[in-house]
């Protein structure tokens, strides 16, 4: 072992020996450093380099009262969508000087509110979560501790959290509206399980909300390539057959198409395709797939200033709506007439 990883590492008492100040004083620069006189600061500062000291976050936290990291809950780390949302979210936050946390909840209730729990007992200072349907624990923690929380991916002005994103009904009327409008009346609709996911229930619901006469067929599988590619198979099964496919992700939407290719069924001359998310792969597929472009950076970015703003002023954030908007590519085209 080198002498560096022998030496003790400096702590707080060290930096304050070494500048001639009090520890009290250090921990201002540390935690309030315009509190502090700029000769007094460059002092310290110097030290602090001098000794190499790196401050501990935990006795940060013991003196400041403060451990500057919000926790977001997502049910999965597999899809890109979180990833673009949490990439935002993590950006805007350390803009703020504050950290993230992420931990997985499987799309369970129960674990969700478990993992809350654990994020609380080390110290988070706000939760982002995803959705509107949780296990009333995680409702009961958030009461019980005063704890600043957003919940995401939904948007809901009457819920007892603040919500930060877009109508996922809205989502749903968007794609349909536009496929009908090309002059699909049969058309098959791809979605995940409805259980414990209110933002597929809201998508469902989205699809009354068009006024066209329309037959559609409904297929349910997990969200993920495989489940897409298990409902293609489901698709050309069926007894009815259906001019285009209406997948509620991408995801969905992207295993469709790599089935059907496999199938020899061509997108958009046999079989009209469009998603729901805009993940960067579908400007790259061949074709590129419609889908309605749902805004998940800017909602990492708008949950980041809300959840911020709430500990720092102690003020309850408005709801945010975020406008979905199509995109139309290649992966759909209008029905022949005659």
């Amino acid at each position: 072992m080198s002498d560096a990883q022998n030496k003790k590492r400096a702590n707080l008492r060290d930096v304050a020996r070494s500048a001639g100040v009090s520890v009290a004083t250090v921990s201002r620069v540390l935690n309030a450093p315009d509190a502090v006189s700029p000769k007094t600061r460059e002092k310290v500062e110097a030290a602090i380099r001098t000794l190499r000291f790196v401050p501990s976050a935990a006795a940060r936290a013991i003196n400041s009262g403060r451990t500057r990291f919000v926790g977001a809950l997502v049910p999965t780390l597999d899809n890109a969508i979180f990833a673009r949302f949490l990439a935002a979210l993590e950006h805007k936050l350390a803009e703020r000087r504050l950290s993230l946390v992420v931990a997985t909840t499987h799309n369970d209730p129960a674990i969700e509110a478990e993992k809350a729990k654990t994020l609380v007992d080390i110290g988070a200072e706000g939760l982002i979560v995803s959705g509107i349907t949780h296990d009333p624990a995680l409702d009961d923690l958030i009461e019980r501790c005063q704890l600043p929380a957003i919940a995401t991916s939904y948007h809901d002005p009457d819920y007892h959290l603040p919500t930060v994103g877009y109508d996922n009904a809205a989502a749903t009327a968007l794609a349909l509206d536009y496929l009908a409008g090309q002059g699909h009346r049969d058309i098959a609709v791809v979605h995940g399980p409805l259980a414990n996911n209110d933002r597929t229930r809201a998508r469902l619901a989205g699809l009354d909300q068009v006024d066209r006469a329309v037959a559609l067929q409904f297929f349910e599988t997990e969200i993920a390539i495989p489940g897409g590619c298990r409902a293609a198979s489901a698709v050309l099964a069926a007894h009815r057959r259906v001019s285009a496919i209406l997948c509620f992700s991408d995801v969905l939407a992207l295993g469709v198409l790599f089935e059907m290719q496999r199938n020899a069924v061509r997108v958009p001359d046999d079989l009209s395709l469009m998603g729901i998310d805009d993940l960067a792969a579908s400007a790259h597929s061949e074709p590129g797939l419609t889908t309605v472009h749902l805004p998940v950076s800017r909602m990492g970015e708008a949950s980041a200033t809300a959840i911020a703003g709430w500990i720092e002023t102690k003020e309850r954030p408005a709801p945010v709506l975020l406008a979905p908007d199509r995109i139309i590519r290649g992966s759909t085209g209008a029905v022949a007439s005659g």
